[in-house]
């Protein structure tokens, strides 16, 4: 004989159950963003070591046709410095700091990453193109996740507790 099934069991097992989309905050977003640019970034300057040629550039003190020395150093430092801390800039700066610091880094990120391709034809235009059409992406998606980051909007009853709060003022006599 078989019992009825009891009604708190689940209807679904758990193998056909849905998953649960939890919701990151955008300050995770955008340094998992941050990050991904980053790896990418220095991905590229990395893989550019193998072709052929660059090596003998870099041998003789150019690269891209700049002198290296402590200028182009500096440079460099400071474009790869940047990402980085915004990947910790971005869980630390208060919402409104971090929107607007997020949304210009990103903006001026866009030419930066563009000009890698500039000079680049025949078998590496499709790496570099490749390569800076992510970081473009990554790009985008910082500056759509900053541009798009959600306001905080006061409750009903935030509104009515923070009117119980004010005070009212001198009674007037009658």
């Amino acid at each position: 004989m078989r019992t009825p099934q009891s009604h708190t069991a689940p209807e679904n097992p758990p193998s056909q159950s849905t998953f649960q989309d939890l919701r990151l905050p955008v300050q995770a977003k955008l340094a998992a963003a941050w990050t991904s640019f980053m790896f990418l970034y220095i991905y590229v300057d990395y893989l550019a070591l193998y072709k052929p040629g660059f090596l003998d550039d870099l041998l003789a003190g150019t690269v891209h046709e700049f002198d290296l020395g402590p200028t182009f150093v500096s440079m460099a430092l400071t474009l790869m410095a940047i990402p980085i801390l915004m990947i910790l800039l971005s869980v630390t700066l208060p919402a409104r700091v971090n929107r607007t610091v997020n949304l210009v880094v990103a903006t001026l990120y866009i030419p930066v990453s563009l000009y890698n391709v500039t000079g680049e034809s025949g078998t590496y235009f499709y790496f570099y193109g490749l390569s800076i059409g992510l970081e473009v992406l990554l790009l985008a998606f910082i500056l759509r996740s900053a541009w798009t980051w959600p306001r905080r909007t006061a409750s009903p009853a935030t509104l009515a507790a923070s009117l119980d709060s004010e005070p009212l003022g001198t009674p007037q006599q009658a």
